[in-house]
């Protein structure tokens, strides 16, 4: 694993430059979304009341990187609802609508767009997220930004697996790759995979920040 000497600007450059791979979570570390997510997820369940609605939004941020395949029975449970597969999934539908182009309008993570147009001909980009399969593609073509990842890897493949297959695949030992997340299902999918992560902070994962030792960054600055 990479040992950057200190959490400096100058380190952060180093231990992205020095990846051959470099898997990417999208909420949180390519776009400001994550409240998107979070405002969505209340207003969904806001049929149900201010009080279930504030349960869900703070379960949702305090599990970000989870699937809203997994979180929705959760949710469903809570308000008495049965979490049939066709439940779930109108759910998840209604939920789509909400918030898919808040995330496409949300401001961008200072300096990642710039590295990521920068670099994807240099090493090999991989995005992995939670968000579904199809909606996560819509999202980086309306973006434009979809030519910079050679991989994409959505719900329901979890980010362990993602991360695991591309490995095997492309015969890259862990110490040559990084991941970079905002959340502790990202940390936990580099961590089964040997693979250093890159924490994004936000004012959401503060617990996580407290708790984390590794390097991480708020803005990219480009020296």
């Amino acid at each position: 694993m990479f040992t950057p000497r200190a959490h400096t600007a100058a380190d952060i450059n180093y231990l992205l430059g020095a990846a051959r791979i470099i898997f990417w979570d999208f909420d949180g570390v390519i776009k400001e979304s994550v409240a998107v997510k979070s405002e969505g997820f209340e207003r969904l369940f806001l049929r149900y009341g201010k009080e279930v609605a504030s349960r869900v939004r703070q379960h949702h941020e305090a599990n970000s990187g989870v699937s809203r395949y997994e979180k929705m029975p959760i949710y469903l449970g809570w308000v008495g609802e049965r979490a049939t597969e066709a439940q779930v999934q109108e759910y998840c539908g209604q939920f789509s609508n909400l918030v898919l182009q808040g995330v496409i309008d949300s401001p961008w993570v200072p300096g990642v767009r710039e590295y990521l147009q920068k670099q994807y001909l240099r090493q090999r980009f991989v995005l992995v997220s939670a968000t579904p399969q199809e909606e996560i593609e819509r999202i980086l073509e309306a973006l434009n930004l979809a030519s910079c990842f050679q991989v994409v890897h959505g719900a329901p493949v979890t980010k362990t697996d993602a991360i695991s297959s591309e490995l095997r695949r492309l015969q890259c030992p862990s110490e040559a790759a990084l991941v970079v997340g905002d959340s502790a299902a990202d940390m936990l999918a580099a961590q089964a995979n040997g693979i250093t992560f890159l924490l994004r902070r936000t004012p959401i994962n503060k617990v996580l920040q407290s708790q984390y030792s590794g390097p991480s960054f708020e803005a990219l600055t480009h020296e």
